[in-house]
Order: C-alpha cells, then sequence, then structure tokens
C-alpha cells in the first residue's frame, strides 16, 4: 500500500521516470508500470474453493420453491446430506430468503415525549354496579412510549365522556401530556376509522393528537398490548363471588396465594388495597357534563381497581 502511493506521488507529483523510481525503491519496473495502470491500492483475493453445499443447490432450490418453511433437518434428509449441519444451515440462510421472504420487522426508538399508546383491557372479574347486578368494567391502560411508564384505571364503560375523563385522570397523574395518542378502532375513539368529534375536541383541548392504528393490526400498539397481558396474568387477582363480602386481609391472601403457586415468579407483587368497594356509576357520558376528576370521581372509576402505576 505505501509503495503504491509512493510510485504515483513520484512519478505524478515530481514527474521521476519509472527506471528511477525502481532504482530508489528497489522494485522492478514492470511493478511501477503496473502501479501506475491500477486504478487502487493492490488487494489480496484468495481465490475461492467454493463449498461442499453447491453440489446440493439444485436439489435445495427445488425443495424450497414448493416448502419455503421447510426445517433444516428435514431438507438434510431428503437430499441425503452426508455432512454436517453448519455447511447446510449457511445455505439455507442465504437460499431461504428467495422463496420464503424477509419478515418485515423493526426496532422502533420513541424519543422523549413523542407518544402513548392507549387500549382498554377488561378483566374477567364482574364488578357490581347496583342491587343483584354484575358487570364486567373495562381498564384504561396507557403506556408511555419512551420510558415504557404503565397507567392505568378503570372506567364505568366504553362511552366516550367515561373513556376521556380516564385519559384526564391518567395524564393529571403523569403531569404531562405526549405529543400524540395512539389507539386501535375503538368505537367512540374511532370506530369509523376517523377520529371521533368528542375525541378530537378532547385533543384539541390538550394541543395532542390521537393516531388510529391500522385495522387488524395490534403490533402497532405492541407496549400496550403487552402490558395488557402483564395486568391479565399478574395483577388481577382471583374472582369469586365470596370474595366481594371479605375482608380486605383475606382478599391480600387470596391473591398471593394465587401468585405464589406459579413457577418462575420470584419476585413479590405489591398488594392490591381497595378492592372491595363498589364502583358507583353514573350516566353522564358526554365529557362537557362530568366533573373534573377528585376524590369522588376517583373512587367511583377506581373503587374496585385502583389506579396502577409501575415503571418498568
Amino acid at each position: 500500500m505505501e509503495d503504491w502511493a509512493e510510485i504515483r506521488r513520484l512519478h505524478r507529483a515530481e514527474g521521476v521516470p519509472i527506471k528511477e523510481i525502481a532504482r530508489r525503491l528497489g522494485i522492478a519496473r514492470n511493478t511501477v508500470r503496473a502501479a501506475l495502470r491500477s486504478d487502487g491500492p493492490p488487494q489480496y483475493k484468495r481465490i475461492s474453493r467454493g463449498c461442499v453445499a453447491d453440489a446440493f443447490e439444485p436439489q435445495i432450490r427445488a425443495l424450497l420453491a414448493e416448502w419455503p418453511r421447510m426445517p433444516g433437518p428435514v431438507i438434510a434428509q431428503k437430499i441425503g446430506w452426508p455432512y454436517s449441519m453448519s455447511p447446510s444451515k449457511k445455505w439455507l440462510t442465504q437460499l431461504r430468503p428467495e422463496y420464503a421472504g424477509v419478515d418485515p420487522v423493526d426496532r422502533v426508538v420513541y424519543e422523549p415525549g413523542q407518544i402513548t399508546q392507549c387500549d382498554l383491557w377488561f378483566p374477567e372479574t364482574r364488578i357490581p354496579v347496583a342491587a343483584g347486578q354484575e358487570r364486567v368494567l373495562p381498564v384504561l391502560v396507557m403506556t408511555l412510549g419512551f420510558s415504557r411508564f404503565l397507567t392505568a384505571t378503570m372506567i364505568p364503560s366504553r362511552q366516550a365522556g367515561d373513556i376521556l375523563s380516564g385519559i384526564w385522570q391518567l395524564i393529571g397523574g403523569i403531569g404531562r401530556v405526549t405529543k400524540r395518542l395512539v389507539w386501535d378502532r375503538e368505537a367512540a375513539i374511532g370506530g369509523t376509522g376517523r377520529v371521533s368529534s368528542p375525541a378530537a375536541a378532547f385533543a384539541g383541548t390538550l394541543a395532542t393528537e390521537i393516531v388510529l392504528a391500522p385495522p387488524r393490526d395490534p403490533e402497532f400498539k405492541g407496549l400496550v398490548e403487552r402490558n395488557n397481558q402483564f395486568l391479565e396474568t399478574c395483577s388481577c387477582p382471583a374472582a369469586c363471588s365470596s370474595h366481594r363480602r371479605t375482608s380486605t386481609a383475606s382478599s391480600r391472601s387470596g391473591w398471593s396465594g394465587r401468585t405464589a403457586g406459579r413457577s418462575g415468579r420470584s419476585r413479590a407483587r405489591p398488594s392490591l388495597s381497595r378492592f372491595p368497594c363498589k364502583p358507583r356509576v353514573t350516566n353522564r357520558a358526554n365529557l362537557s357534563q362530568r366533573e373534573s376528576p377528585g376524590e369522588d370521581d376517583d373512587e367511583r372509576v377506581q373503587g374496585y381497581f385502583p389506579a396502577v402505576s409501575s415503571g418498568s
């Protein structure tokens, strides 16, 4: 590399003849001529000897054309592969995308304050809402895109007023609102494919934007979907009619006994404290007619399932 650069400098910049360059550097004149003719520095190139899988390539391609997802051991058995699996796996890694395609998955990175993913989770526990009446009440779950901060609260219904009141309460607990709120095609938010009027007015008041996920694409808001699974498997107490009449202590023991029975769960979970309370349901569905969130509203919405806030 150094000789190549020096040859070109002496000949082109200083005008030294080829014979003199060869004498100064102690190399042959043909070497000097070759360096002056080349467009780039010399590189070592090893001649490829091929691969043991080259002879089996037509058979492998024929199998992949018919069954693109066929496992490597099955292909090796069908073609009579006599060697170890390492060369076969490397060859399949190069050939399989030509027939099966590449999975279009990437990692999304969010900036602080950029996005919040929102969703409704429906626990199996039925909540008493009136004398002799029980309902499955939705839980509004919000996850911040940058920090993965999780916050959730139970709301009385899926109506626009109750959902937007729950968002107001959770945003008030965080103290800030992100630039975008991501929702799926929830009927009260964007069931028609466009943001509903109450949701648009709410977003305009907070100077934020509501983004609707494409239909049938849960991965668009995968952060909150994963937290929904966390709440379903880790944070919901065992549901039965008797536990609503028991004390808080007995309810804690039942929840602890259920979680302790899981294998691989060594980290203790915080206990749920106020779920014997009965939520008070109102018929006010319009956000403009609702009160600002306070203690009464907090008890009404969160009576059975208190707001959950955890950082992951």
